[in-house]
């Protein structure tokens, strides 16, 4: 089990998990972003950035060089704006650093180990640092090891886990707190796939399954559909898109795409006769757009495939990839 609620007695926590539950049903954006300006010296981090992060779980795209790490640093209070104003849980990033990082995790992306300490010594530290007394950090410490999978290792010096056992105890260590909200800065970086699926898969289930809020920076896309529900893509500091991944791959007007056994130029034909629109084949699939409702739209596809003895393997309505989405919010 993974207790969501903050370190109180037990009997405490409860009523604080079901109040808070109550203030989270509530409150509908996690962190707002209005032109933030972050300069590094000459160069410019972020520039003018405006964005809004949902309840939930987001993933927040870019490629490398795009801002993001230097977007969750700022949040935490570790970066201080050139001007702009960013506001996380409603506290101000530049002003409120200590009560933010006691009500958000951070999984950053490099390792952030203490050498000679055990797994189960780290991260009861990390709770004591949020500022938990030491024994509700140690106890928080055993159950959130246990979640991550590291149950058993849980007394080996944390020099000695491979790579993803090293991903798992920054996963730990950002929740032994129970945070509102956590910050997840590349978290299947240098895992293998199948430790890839194993973090993907504690990822969904502590934002999908624990009610924990999850901001994933990533420039993988794969692993970010897997996960989230809605993305923001930065690039060069500035946003180029934000909304769910259903609408970003959603295609403008009604299309189809139409699986046949073998490409048929016959059938094309026949769809352009009746004033439909129809995309070159990938391999023997068709996109084609007709007007029309939905059903009459299928009645007249098939009707064509029947003329022209084409042989119909799917239907589907069409849309495009996350990838796609992506190369064309960022071009």
């Amino acid at each position: 089990m993974l207790p969501v609620g903050r370190w109180l007695s037990p009997r405490i926590r409860r009523n604080a998990l079901t109040t808070e539950r109550v203030v989270y049903c509530c409150v509908s954006v996690v962190a707002r972003i209005e032109n933030l300006v972050v300069r590094y010296g000459q160069f410019t981090a972020l520039n003018g950035l405006t964005c809004e992060i949902p309840e939930g779980a987001t993933g927040l795209l870019g490629p490398n060089g795009a801002g993001k790490t230097t977007l969750l640093k700022t949040l935490l209070g570790f970066v201080k704006p050139a001007s702009g104003k960013a506001e996380i849980l409603g506290l101000d990033a530049a002003s409120g650093d200590r009560m933010i990082r006691q009500k958000v995790g951070l999984m950053p992306e490099q390792d952030c180990h203490i050498p000679g300490m055990s797994a189960v010594q780290f991260v009861a530290y990390a709770g004591e640092l949020a500022g938990m007394p030491p024994e509700q950090g140690l106890r928080r410490a055993h159950e959130v090891l246990e979640y991550c999978g590291l149950g058993e290792a849980r007394y080996r010096n944390v020099e000695t886990y491979s790579t993803g056992m090293k991903q798992r105890i920054k996963l730990a260590q950002a929740l032994v707190h129970g945070p509102k909200l956590l910050l997840l800065d590349e978290p299947t970086n240098g895992l293998d796939p199948a430790g890839r699926e194993e973090m993907l898969e504690l990822v969904r289930s502590v934002s999908h399954g624990k009610g924990v809020n999850v901001l994933v920076s990533s420039h993988v896309l794969p692993d970010i559909e897997r996960v989230c529900d809605r993305v923001v893509v930065v690039m060069g500091g500035k946003l180029r898109a934000a909304g769910s991944i259903k609408d970003l791959k959603r295609i403008e007007g009604d299309s189809v795409d139409v699986e046949l056994r073998e490409a048929s130029v016959p059938f094309a034909q026949a769809i352009q006769r009746i004033g439909g629109v129809i995309s070159p084949p990938k391999f023997t699939t068709y996109r084609i757009q007709l007007p029309g409702k939905p059903d009459e739209v299928s009645r007249a596809i098939l009707a064509a495939a029947l003329e022209t003895r084409a042989q119909v393997r799917g239907y589907k309505i069409a849309e495009r990839s996350l990838e796609e989405a992506f190369l064309d919010a960022v071009s």
